[in-house]
């Protein structure tokens, strides 16, 4: 189904195989670029993966040559300036900020131009696939602007205070081998084969225990975002559940019978 029907303001599309769901930023004509109906649009993408029980993995990928050249500025800069919310009310955020967050796995695939929020979206996700010909920018201090989609945050994380400083104050344009080393993206392969391999990651992901790769992600997360004490807080109760689970049972059958596990999430 087509989340947003004005393919002049773009669109966000989703498309469902099996377990996994495809999201696809589709407005290659203006480089991918973001309008505020695509915000919208990605927002309840991601909601309706978050709510859709049979989808175990996403992947996030654009149309085109290019994944985004950011945002739309002349298009979204009066709702920024009037202070107005970005997403519908009770929808994920896509940058992972803000309640409600996404609970199940992301993974990206990116090419040619990722810029701004681009970044900011791959960081946000879970595992990224990077074509060669991928150029990255943070180029908000060009524009007078600074970045609020998570990007002060995570880069630091990930590449440490040096290497993200050196990209968050100069805007400096970086390539793919580039944000490999940073950790911003975890594999590059030959442009034009970064949404198959994204698929690679996302069945393979799909084919674990559902409830056991939420809980893995949710505890990661409550590691970063509250410290690891409060990550190691929940592993007893977590672990309990899980182990009780019908996934838990049929995984052990499966490690018997040397095959692998048919699991239902329960």
């Amino acid at each position: 189904p087509v989340t947003e029907a004005d393919a002049g303001e773009g669109r966000i599309t989703t498309e469902t195989r099996g377990a996994l769901m495809l999201i696809a930023i589709d407005r290659p004509a203006k480089l991918n670029g973001f309008t505020p109906a695509m915000l919208r649009g990605l927002a309840e993408a991601y909601s309706e993966y978050e709510n859709n029980g049979a989808a175990c993995c996403a992947v996030l990928h654009a149309i085109g040559d290019h994944f985004t050249a950011g945002l739309d500025l002349p298009k979204v800069a009066p709702l920024i300036a009037k202070g107005e919310s970005l997403f519908p009310d009770g929808a994920i955020d896509p940058f992972g900020l803000r309640a409600p967050k996404r609970a199940k796995p992301l993974v990206v695939a990116v090419q040619g131009w990722c810029l701004t929020l681009g970044i900011e979206l791959m960081l946000a996700a879970d595992i990224v696939v990077a074509a060669t010909d991928t150029r990255f920018a943070q180029i908000e201090v060009k524009r007078g602007l600074m970045p609020t989609g998570g990007a002060t945050l995570r880069m630091v994380e990930r590449a440490g205070w040096g290497n993200a400083m050196k990209y968050l104050l100069t805007g400096d344009e970086f390539d793919a081998a580039e944000a490999l080393r940073l950790g911003f993206v975890q594999e590059v392969v030959e442009t034009g084969a970064q949404l198959d391999r994204a698929l690679e990651y996302a069945a393979t992901i799909a084919a674990q225990a559902p409830m056991a790769v939420r809980e893995s992600l949710l505890s990661a997360r409550t590691a970063l975002e509250h410290g690891p004490d409060a990550a190691v807080a929940d592993f007893r109760e977590t672990q309990l559940k899980l182990v009780n689970s019908d996934d838990a049972r049929e995984g052990l059958a499966a490690f018997k019978e040397r095959r692998a596990g048919n699991f239902t999430g329960r």
